[in-house]
């Protein structure tokens, strides 16, 4: 009985093994096909839901995203960074907030870590696989390293013919769920010169209030 139950327990380390090595494979495909392109355009839908506090929100969305920098527009307001400085633009408000950048404090999954977030920080193993709209949509399931992390967990839903993100499902540690849902995924497209750069003298031209923070 004894024999028995070590065959399983090594049977059943000798899968998680190769679940973790396929799907380790699978985000080094993704990343790699990523990190080909000039540059991506993604209009997407997003969803908060939070079942203890009888709280749902949805809305859509789009980023243009090239190297580190992004210009994300979402919920009324666009928020671009141009490397070194992080813009955040609310026209209801008529308000522009200016933030230094600093990688060391950001943990978030932000726009230009949007398709590679994953590369440090997780472990990973192959998850469900679902039919969506005619496409093999591969899940992994990614949990943090980091005992104390917000973050619970994330299902990466990967296009298993493109092997571009359709999908991203994080829970936090309060069992509030976000889905990032991407409706459209556009590459190397020509883009203004001037995407990535703020025009101060404009909004101020506008009557817009700017605030820039040390």
């Amino acid at each position: 009985m004894k024999k028995v139950a070590a065959i399983l327990i090594v049977a059943l380390c000798s899968l998680n093994l190769a679940q973790a090595q396929s799907a380790k494979t699978l985000l080094n495909e993704v990343s790699e096909k990523v990190k080909g392109y000039d540059n991506i355009v993604i209009d997407f839908r997003w969803n908060l839901n939070n079942k203890k506090e009888n709280v749902t929100q949805d809305t859509r969305g789009n980023v243009t995203i090239h190297g580190d920098k992004y210009v994300l527009n979402m919920l009324g307001t666009t928020r671009m960074f141009d490397g070194k400085k992080i813009y955040s633009i609310v026209p209801e408000d008529e308000e522009v907030t200016i933030s230094k950048y600093n990688a060391q404090d950001d943990k978030e999954i932000t726009p230009s870590k949007l398709l590679t977030f994953y590369e440090k920080g997780y472990t990973s193993k192959m998850d469900i696989v679902q039919t969506i709209k005619g496409r093999r949509i591969q899940f992994v399931k990614l949990m943090p390293i980091d005992s104390k992390a917000e973050i619970k967990d994330i299902l990466l839903g990967i296009d298993v013919q493109t092997k571009h993100i359709y999908r991203l499902i994080q829970t936090d540690a309060q069992g509030t769920k976000y889905t990032l849902t991407v409706n459209s995924f556009k590459t190397n497209q020509p883009l203004s010169k001037t995407l990535f750069t703020f025009d101060k003298e404009k909004y101020e031209e506008e009557g817009y209030y700017i605030d820039e923070l040390d």
